[in-house]
């Protein structure tokens, strides 16, 4: 294979890396187009970190290949480790030099001379937002400071590959959003973004094609239209004014609309997929059967809405659990 004529970054098949008897990335096949962030979604020990760090060179593949902008990961390492960077779950700068000393440093051991480093540190630290910090140890930055200067650190050189590995885990939505504008700014000056992440919206907001693995595997693959699309056309969200009705509502909406209903927290509140074989006219045909049957029931609606469903409806379709239920996996002890 080679991603240099199929214009990919990355293209793998059947990758493959046990740890014990446990195959951790179970023929994991990949295709990421170059110049896009693509989303690899999946719970703690899906395998996520696993495959990235066996396309960075960091890990080597007991089975399958990967090919990195033409360059296979095992045979080519070099060449691979030349055009790619990677920002791990846990930042890896030094927490006891300041944001300044952290990024001269390391400019100085990518090649740049004295004062090439110190102008490319000030240049990073303006546009992430962190020029009132730099003279400031790392260690009292914020959770988002601390992510904001370790992707700075990773693109010193603009990498043709960025890994992002998980680079908002446990970030305050503030400090999310700045992460997710970083990530947009990079991905607009031509650098390709492979990002996996537990967070259903993160995907959803950023990346423009989503790989959804599970226990080792690719389980799923495309757009996130085409994602939603494939467990239906629709869900079908509803409040009652009366929360004493929601047995009898669920089971009249369990039977006009053939789907599983699900009881939400709020006490008045229901969810179900429609199906209407992908087609959008369908879905709105059952949901205003669905509705004139709860009607005739004496079930009092307050508030309705007919949507495409959500990634996490996609990923509990797809999977029967939740991104945040760890599975047990090997990936953490990868990581």
């Amino acid at each position: 294979m080679s991603t240099q004529t199929t214009g990919l970054a990355i293209e793998t098949a059947g990758l493959v890396k046990t740890f014990g008897e446990t195959r951790a990335v179970d023929g994991v096949d990949l295709a990421v187009p170059a110049g896009t962030v693509y989303g690899v979604l999946g719970p703690n020990g899906a395998g996520k970190t696993t495959t990235v760090k066996m396309l960075a060179t960091l890990l080597r593949p007991d089975g399958g290949e990967a090919h990195v902008f033409g360059h296979d990961v095992v045979r080519e390492a070099d060449a691979v480790r030349g055009r790619v960077s990677l920002t791990g779950q846990y930042a890896s700068v030094d927490e006891d030099l300041t944001g300044t000393e952290n990024l001269v440093l390391l400019a100085r051991l990518l090649g740049h001379r004295k004062p090439a480093a110190r102008e490319r540190a000030a240049q990073l630290l303006e546009a992430f937002g962190l020029t009132d910090a730099a003279g400031k140890q790392v260690k009292n930055y914020s959770g988002g400071m601390r992510r904001r200067i370790d992707i700075a650190a990773s693109i010193l050189n603009t990498p043709d590959l960025l890994f992002l590995d998980e680079p908002t885990t446990g970030l305050d939505p503030r400090s999310r959003n700045q992460v997710w504008d970083i990530v947009r700014a990079v991905v607009a000056q031509g650098t390709t973004v492979l990002l996996t992440t537990q967070y259903l919206d993160e995907a959803d907001q950023l990346a423009s094609r989503i790989a959804v693995i599970d226990q080792g595997r690719v389980i799923a693959e495309g757009t996130k239209g085409e994602l939603k699309a494939s467990v239906g056309a629709g869900t079908v969200h509803l409040r009652l004014r009366d929360p004493a009705q929601r047995p009898e509502a669920a089971r009249i909406l369990r039977l006009a609309l053939d789907a599983e209903v699900q009881s939400e927290p709020d006490p008045v509140a229901l969810t179900a997929r429609v199906g209407g074989a992908g087609n959008g006219q369908g879905a709105a045909e059952q949901a205003g059967r669905a509705l004139a049957e709860l009607a005739r029931g004496g079930i009092t609606v307050d508030n309705f809405s007919l949507g495409q469903p959500s990634l996490d409806e996609v990923f509990l379709a797809l999977t029967g659990h939740d991104t945040h239920e760890a599975e047990g996996g090997q990936d953490e002890v990868a990581a």
